[in-house]
């Protein structure tokens, strides 16, 4: 993320949360059988291919029964609709002319993304509601008076499930290479080859976190169409198809900030934050505790495919 946004979407806290909870459930975890491990997963917003989804593919997450994590938001949620995602870059290559003196000897990279860009447009109209299209412009020629030759984009696409992914990115990809055709330029498209899945949330982790947390003075207020609609997209989702997890989201009291803002960065370093830190590991770690002691869950979780 851009400098100029820092922490803002808190992963300072996600991460002393995570180093917090094993901590507090390392205290008891030969007493009641637990094993504790605190994985670190850099690149988690890369999104060509999240840490997590490395360390899944490399054995990082072998004979581990359950996963669990906590993520600051305005509010806190028990079940975010995390939808799956995959981000992608577009190169056009077209050739450089003088813009003013030889127009019609240059092939403009600029007009290839601008046609995309239009196509998408279009496009949104006719996708699902839960779908989305999102990107920037990451070079768009080197000076007005000369033809661009060299223009890239970075997007992200996302949907409901991954399945419904793989039906939105053809549609998408499309859009880009109407651009190519149109004006004569090349296109390279890389990157997406390893989406971010959407978020299962284990039903009996999720309920004895909420029970842990709302022992701390936390609540899950009805949200209406928060508790619906998309939010965002983690690698985490990944993890939570192949083994049972949980990506509850913490409140900072943040309002109206809201993740990605600058306002939210300056949120993520307040006494409430730190609470938020506080509750957050100690939440995750007497559920790691429950997890462990609670002799139907655990058999649950350990017979687990």
């Amino acid at each position: 993320m851009p400098a100029r946004i820092g922490h803002a979407c808190g992963h300072n806290i996600i991460a002393a949360s995570a180093v917090g909870a094993a901590l507090a459930a390392a205290k008891v975890a030969d007493e009641v059988g637990l094993t504790v491990s605190v994985i670190g997963t850099p690149a988690e917003e890369v999104g060509n291919a999240g840490g997590k989804i490395l360390l899944l593919e490399r054995g990082a997450f072998a004979g581990i029964h359950a996963a669990m994590m906590v993520h600051p938001a305005p509010f806190d949620m028990l079940r975010a609709k995390i939808i799956a995602a995959s981000m992608f870059e577009v190169h056009y290559t077209g050739k450089e002319s003088h813009a003013s003196a030889f127009p019609e000897l240059g092939v403009n990279a600029a007009d290839a993304l601008t046609i995309a860009q239009t196509a998408l447009g279009l496009l949104r109209q006719h996708i699902r509601p839960t779908d989305r299209i999102h990107g920037i412009v990451a070079d768009g020629g080197a000076a007005p008076n000369v033809v661009p030759a060299h223009t890239s984009a970075r997007y992200i696409i996302r949907s409901k499930t991954l399945n419904q992914l793989a039906e939105l990115r053809p549609r998408v990809h499309r859009c880009f290479e109407a651009g190519a055709t149109a004006t004569g330029a090349k296109i390279a498209i890389t990157g997406g080859d390893k989406p971010y899945a959407e978020m299962r949330h284990h039903e009996a982790m999720a309920a004895l976190y909420r029970r842990n947390s709302e022992a701390l003075g936390r609540s899950f207020p009805n949200l209406g169409e928060w508790e619906t609609r998309p939010t965002g997209s983690t690698d985490m989702g990944n993890v939570s198809l192949a083994m049972p997890s949980i990506h509850p989201m913490i409140g900072i009291n943040s309002l109206p900030a809201v993740n990605h803002q600058p306002e939210f960065a300056a949120h993520c370093i307040t006494p409430a934050a730190d609470q938020a830190l506080g509750d957050g590991a100690l939440a995750m770690a007497w559920t790691c505790i429950d997890l462990a002691m609670n002799q139907d869950v655990r058999e649950g979780l350990m017979t687990h495919t």
